[in-house]
């Protein structure tokens, strides 16, 4: 099974093309779900009811945080007894900031295991938002490894006695419960996000705007390595404009789906010269692009170490970051770990085993690869006999 995640830039179409992908993978003969998360439910109006093998569903992020939230003080209702709380009731719950981002990936792992399904089609966020949403699993599982460290838990024996002498469990072992449950969700979801049947499709309407907010998007997702497979060039203008100011902006529009095609393939999307408002414009736009349907998944970049110690005494980290500027770039050794900074974008990331002996040497930028020097810890490397 296949899972597309469709993002771009904020009023792209994102909508209109996650809605035009499925109809045409529903037509070539796919199974497909589409989901989303948008109030109102607009995917279903492009949609319409008539399409064989497609099916619609909506994320609906405030009925998850309500379950979540009732589920939890089940969870703790003896700690939260002790300390004289009232919980909470379902219908008095309102969702706070972020519940979003959790019901879509809580929905991003049922979806990969949904029954009669060959394809999953997500309609995102904004690309800033799917990026640090897509990072987010990774990012919470480190946290919970560095704050409830899973080696401390060597002393959960005495807990049981501990309880049986309070008369109530204990809480530290509520909370290691709770952390190795969260944990366990997030590496679900974490892999649904990494496997190599999941890609990024990007939307955009080519113009100057689009392209700068793009190489940052794109700078977010390589820092991560999600790969995006394909841009979809939206809303473009017919070149043969009579009108001089519109020949003008499909000359805009051709240049930078040029610039991006030298990147990624690129697939147009025509203007229909109006917002496309129900399933005739969406079988219309379907038909107008084959190039929608999803081909061979994008590999996951890989972040290779090249060993040149026989010529520089050196070990070297590639990191592919296209469109990246030395500006954007900052790196700073911690430990076993690099952080790593680009634009707007962090990410640590642990050392391969066989630079955690070396020491940072230096780091160049050059055609979109940033390549961090290692030279090896005479302390720490094994000496040759």
């Amino acid at each position: 099974m296949r899972t597309l995640l469709i993002t771009g830039p904020g009023g792209a179409g994102r909508t209109t093309v996650a809605a035009v992908t499925s109809v045409a993978a529903a037509r070539a003969g796919r199974r497909v779900l589409l989901l989303s998360g948008d109030p109102g439910d607009p995917l279903a109006a492009l949609v319409g009811p008539d399409v064989r093998g497609l099916r619609v569903a909506r994320i609906d992020s405030g009925e998850e945080f309500r379950a979540e939230l009732v589920a939890l003080q089940e969870r703790g209702a003896t700690l939260l007894g002790m300390l004289g709380s009232r919980p909470l009731a379902a219908e008095e719950l309102t969702e706070l900031p972020g519940a979003e981002q959790f019901a879509l990936l809580r929905a991003l792992r049922r979806a990969a295991v949904a029954p009669d399904t060959d394809l999953v089609v997500v309609d995102m966020p904004p690309l800033h938002q799917t990026v640090t949403t897509l990072a987010l699993p990774a990012q919470l599982r480190r946290y919970l490894a560095r704050l409830l460290p899973a080696e401390r838990q060597a002393a959960r024996a005495l807990r049981p006695v501990l309880a049986q002498l309070a008369g109530v469990p204990m809480p530290a072992r509520w909370l290691y419960e709770a952390a190795a449950r969260w944990d366990e969700e997030l590496a679900a979801v974490q892999a649904v996000v990494e496997a190599p049947t999941t890609e990024v499709r990007l939307v955009a309407e080519p113009g100057p705007g689009a392209h700068l907010a793009l190489r940052t998007g794109r700078l977010g997702l390589a820092l991560h390595q999600l790969p995006a497979g394909s841009l979809v060039a939206n809303r473009t203008l017919p070149q043969d404009c009579a009108d001089p100011w519109l020949a003008g902006l499909a000359a805009q529009q051709e240049k930078y789906a040029a610039q991006w095609a030298d990147e990624l393939p690129v697939v147009p999307l025509p203007h229909l010269g109006r917002d496309p408002e129900g399933p005739e414009d969406t079988a219309l736009l379907a038909a107008s692009a084959p190039g929608l349907a999803p081909a061979a998944a994008a590999p996951r970049p890989a972040w290779d170490v090249e060993d040149r110690r026989a010529g520089d005494g050196v070990l070297v980290w590639a990191i592919p970051l296209p469109g990246a500027r030395k500006a954007d770039l900052d790196l700073v050794r911690r430990g076993d770990e690099l952080l790593l900074a680009a634009g707007p974008y962090r990410r640590i990331v642990p050392l391969p085993s066989a630079l955690r002996r070396c020491t940072v040497s230096g780091a160049a930028l050059a055609d979109g690869v940033l390549r961090v020097r290692f030279t090896p810890d005479p302390q720490l490397w094994p000496r040759a006999r």
